[in-house]
């Protein structure tokens, strides 16, 4: 079935203020928002609400819930939080007080989101994976003293499973998110839409991180060697090379 992106969601679409902060009113840091956000969760662990989102398409649209990041049912105050929000706060509790692998998974789960909305695939597996993809890391210090890939695709699995089995997420995305993480540094025998979200929204992250050290030659070619969505090499391409 060919998917029909909402223009609302395609980011080709978007303007620059459609990205912003709003400060957290528990703690007063910012959290920075999509404008198709519904809620985020603040690394306090207080969730916030997007004051700025238009939602009047979604009284009539049939697939409102996902495209808002809903659960079928929740939206009207009766059911349990989003799925997003109850992963981020799982999120923040295995990681605790490491600020530096909360803030990853977070700018992942953003990238993965905005690529996700051009791209298709599903959504649960996307927002979990996003946010769980590292999830090992910290096992892998503690046992090994180190934070290799080998480690982390070796121990995360187990890790999501148990949070994802803890807030009764299906077993069909269960076993798909936990592929993902035990193949997100090596690729292994993976290759889904999902996947594909993950590689290139865990790569901006890191490739941002590295700093600008390379010419815009060699950008050109590791942006063609390694994303692998065409949204994934368009973002790349417009953050490393202001395209």
């Amino acid at each position: 079935m060919t998917r029909v992106i909402c223009p609302g969601q395609d980011t080709r679409h978007w303007k620059p203020d459609d990205i912003f902060a709003v400060p957290c009113p528990q703690c007063g840091k910012n959290v920075e928002f999509f404008k198709d956000d519904v809620s985020r969760m603040c690394r306090c662990g207080h969730r916030v609400e997007n004051p700025r989102l238009e939602t009047g398409c979604a009284r009539w649209c049939g697939h409102a819930d996902e495209c808002l990041g809903r659960e079928p049912g929740a939206a009207d105050g009766s059911g349990r939080p989003p799925l997003r929000d109850r992963l981020t706060a799982a999120m923040l509790v295995q990681f605790g007080d490491d600020n530096k692998r909360i803030d990853h998974a977070l700018a992942v789960l953003a990238h993965a989101e905005q690529i996700h909305a051009v791209e298709g695939g599903d959504t649960p597996v996307v927002i979990a994976a996003a946010l769980l993809h590292d999830i090992g890391i910290q096992e892998g210090e503690r046992i090994y003293g180190s934070n290799a890939p080998r480690y982390q695709e070796m121990l995360g699995p187990p890790i999501a499973g148990r949070i994802m089995e803890d807030l009764s997420m299906d077993e069909a995305t269960i076993q798909h998110v936990t592929r993902i993480v035990g193949s997100h540094h090596s690729a292994g025998d993976i290759d889904t839409i999902e996947f594909r979200i993950i590689w290139d929204a865990d790569a901006l992250v890191n490739l941002a991180d590295e700093g600008p050290s390379r010419t815009k030659d060699q950008w050109q070619k590791m942006i063609e060697k390694v994303f692998r969505t065409p949204t994934g090499k368009k973002t790349a391409r417009r953050i490393f090379l202001g395209e």
